[in-house]
């Protein structure tokens, strides 16, 4: 791989303020259109600190209570006219730009199917001045599929950008898809890190999509929890977001519906509740906006402990 003596210098050269997330947790958020699942989400108690939506626009129902991270998804928006009009448009809140989604991947799958070439060229012409503008933008690589053609496509996206300039692309933030259990997780994380330690040793990670397809509930949920908590541990990740904020009835079949947030009926599922936060935020397996919740049994014992000493 070539590499630039001032690459690590160039990484951290017109970086935008940095992002200020009261939690690592996020939302990949592709529509969904129940007011109520919306309101749980970004309820005060909720974990969520930040989302996106695979694209350059915010949503409506979640609009600037939490921090929007726009995507620059194919080579169509980052040639747009329009385009640094509209980030600026944005929120102040809005800092992070993700750029080409799954660029390796195929259009009917959700990816952008750019070769490595193209993507480099419109990178270096459309994105690396938006690092320097007016408003300045921290820039995330391309996001390709955990997979080894994944990694072939950074080689080959790499390799082109050197063909182009002397110093490479430089990107601030490194965005990371992945499908499959935990273990495997950490170590796709370990390879890219094995990657960008030649060009990019300080761009954290923001493990945009991840999810674990094609299992019953509780292998999810294991997967999830286990995930989470190496993620909260890890220095090297800044962000990341479960592939699941939607209803059941409303999951794809690649992924099956136990990556679900929410039920058929917008009640929390298991998985959704332990995203939110748990029972230590106040967010239980069925609840839904609204619902009324019974104070649990810790806390009622602690009440009329404290009446107790009162009355004492």
């Amino acid at each position: 791989m070539r590499q630039s003596t001032l690459y690590p210098f160039l990484c951290l050269w017109g970086l935008a303020e940095s992002i200020d997330l009261s939690s690592k947790r996020g939302l990949a958020y592709h529509g969904d259109d129940h007011k109520s699942d919306n309101e749980l989400l970004i309820s005060n108690n909720s974990e969520i600190a930040w989302y996106y939506t695979w694209s350059l626009w915010p949503n409506g129902q979640i609009g600037s209570s939490l921090p929007f991270v726009p995507l620059i998804h194919g080579l169509d928006d980052a040639s747009d006219s329009e385009l640094e009009s509209r980030l600026n448009g944005l929120p102040e809140s809005s800092t992070h730009l993700l750029t080409f989604n799954e660029p390796d991947g195929e259009t009917d799958t959700g990816g952008s199917a750019i070769s490595a070439k193209d993507a480099a060229r419109a990178y270096m012409e459309h994105i690396v001045p938006l690092r320097k503008a007016k408003r300045k933008w921290s820039i995330s690589h391309p996001s390709v599929t955990g997979s080894p053609r994944g990694l072939e496509w950074l080689r080959d996206f790499n390799e082109s950008c050197y063909d182009i300039d002397d110093d490479g692309c430089p990107t601030d933030f490194v965005a990371v898809h992945w499908y499959g259990d935990a273990g495997g997780l950490k170590n796709w994380l370990g390879s890219l890190r094995e990657f960008y330690n030649e060009t990019a040793p300080d761009a954290r990670f923001w493990i945009t999509e991840m999810a674990l397809p094609q299992e019953d509930d509780d292998a999810t949920l294991a997967m999830m929890n286990e995930s989470l908590s190496y993620l909260d541990d890890n220095d090297d990740v800044q962000a990341y977001a479960w592939f699941g904020a939607f209803r059941k009835d409303d999951a794809n079949e690649w992924t099956g519906d136990s990556v679900s947030l929410f039920d058929d009926d917008g009640g929390l599922t298991k998985l959704g509740a332990e995203y939110l936060g748990g029972e230590e935020k106040g967010f239980e397996e069925g609840m839904s906006a609204g619902s009324f919740q019974a104070p649990s049994l810790g806390i009622m014992l602690a009440m009329i402990l404290m009446l107790l000493v009162d009355l004492w």
